[in-house]
């Protein structure tokens, strides 16, 4: 297999375990390098004045040297040693053992094997420092929502969503721990419905990460704004506040940080547009329903090898899902993001979802005519006519 595809997908596959919360190190071997006395380097995770950081550690014939970096710049420093010299490089994880074997200047091999490692304390041991959110009586919010009782103690039909809260930070955390502070000075969720979430993000963000960041929350239902914004005041949150409107109708300008999880078909569109014409860092979304790109398909009526699958509606829906995700991550790529897919537990009733993110990254080359030919030609596989998205910007063609 092409070594640069091997090492991007050995890349990402530590990235997902650090976001999972299944990661437990990584381990460099083989070095064959020009770099006297170099033998092996492992990886951990750290927490370092609560911000999880990766941990090498450079093992030579004679002494050990440890230096910590963030988790982008480390997963860069990774790839950079196995591009120089290491012809082993192993993710050990709760879930898996992915081992990266370099054979010579263009090609590698790519393996999952079980997990090796006697995971049993190591997944504890996650769980327990992965927990970021801490219930307890001085969380007012927690009460006020319903999650837990005037002591603190999380309500038994309250564990799942609980748990959904928590995950939703142990996603968010690794990516806002990449940027400063100044970077993240105003975050948007749109349709924030009870806003569950919202408190979350704002008290990880001011408690934990120590950040003055002003959260805003945006949902059409005026009674929920009125009672979210009775409970921030109760809770003393001061950078938190909630306005009803829309998410097309909302004011995007200077926000950094964007956030819409489960807006209904388009919406999650209008969310991504306002948040690129922000010039936001961050974009995550959690879509929800794809009608438009299904009826684009069913309206299209393309003939082409899939055809013995979209005929069931179930297949259909599904294809209708990744086709327009997929193209959703192009538009942001063209327009200069990074984009990762993970998986996002929505509570107990609900399957898992897909959590689209986007990374601004200024230095990064985006071949456009190139995602504007994989754009059309996907459109035209599948008879479909126009993507949402790309209408908003005038892409389509």
């Amino acid at each position: 297999m092409n070594k640069s595809t091997t090492i991007e997908q050995f890349k990402a596959g530590i990235f997902d375990s650090i976001s999972n919360g299944c990661f437990i190190k990584v381990s460099l071997s083989n070095y064959n390098g020009v770099e006297l006395d170099l033998k092996n380097i492992y990886v951990r995770i750290v927490n370092i004045k609560r911000a999880d950081l990766l941990s090498f550690t450079f093992r030579y014939k004679t002494k050990d040297i440890v230096k910590n970096l963030g988790i982008i710049d480390g997963l860069d420093l990774i790839v950079d040693h196995i591009n120089n010299g290491f012809g082993v490089a192993t993710l050990f994880s709760t879930e898996m053992d992915f081992i990266l074997e370099i054979k010579d200047l263009a090609k590698s091999v790519l393996r999952k094997n079980p997990p090796s490692l006697n995971t049993q304390s190591a997944t504890s041991h996650n769980k327990e420092k992965k927990r970021l959110l801490i219930a307890s009586h001085e969380k007012k919010y927690l009460f006020e929502l319903g999650i837990t009782d005037v002591n603190g103690t999380v309500f038994k039909n309250a564990q799942e969503k609980f748990k959904q809260i928590n995950q939703f930070i142990e996603l968010l955390s690794p990516m806002l721990n990449q940027l400063k502070s100044e970077q993240v000075q105003h975050v948007a969720d749109m349709g924030s419905g009870k806003g569950y979430l919202t408190f979350a993000l704002y008290d990880y963000m001011h408690q934990v990460m120590n950040w003055d960041t002003k959260v805003m929350g945006v949902e059409y239902r005026k009674d929920l704004v009125d009672l979210c914004n009775g409970i921030a005041i109760n809770s003393g949150f001061n950078d938190l506040n909630f306005v009803q409107g829309t998410i097309q109708s909302f004011e995007a300008v200077g926000i950094d940080l964007l956030i819409a999880l489960h807006a209904c078909d388009t919406a999650t569109d209008d969310a991504i547009y306002k948040g690129i014409v922000a010039g936001a860092k961050l974009i995550v979304v959690a879509p929800c329903c794809h009608k438009q790109i299904r009826k684009e398909i069913v309206h299209g009526k393309a003939n082409n090898e899939l055809d013995f699958l979209l005929k069931h509606g179930v297949f259909m829906e599904r294809q209708a899902e990744m086709v327009t995700d997929g193209i959703r991550t192009l538009i942001l790529e063209y327009f200069g993001y990074k984009t990762k897919i993970m998986e996002f537990k929505a509570d107990v009733h609900t399957p898992k979802n897909v959590l689209i993110v986007g990374i601004k990254n200024k230095h990064n080359v985006v071949d456009k005519a190139n995602i504007m030919k994989k754009i059309n030609a996907s459109k035209a596989y599948f008879g479909i006519g126009f993507h949402h998205l790309e209408r908003l910007f005038g892409l389509n063609s």
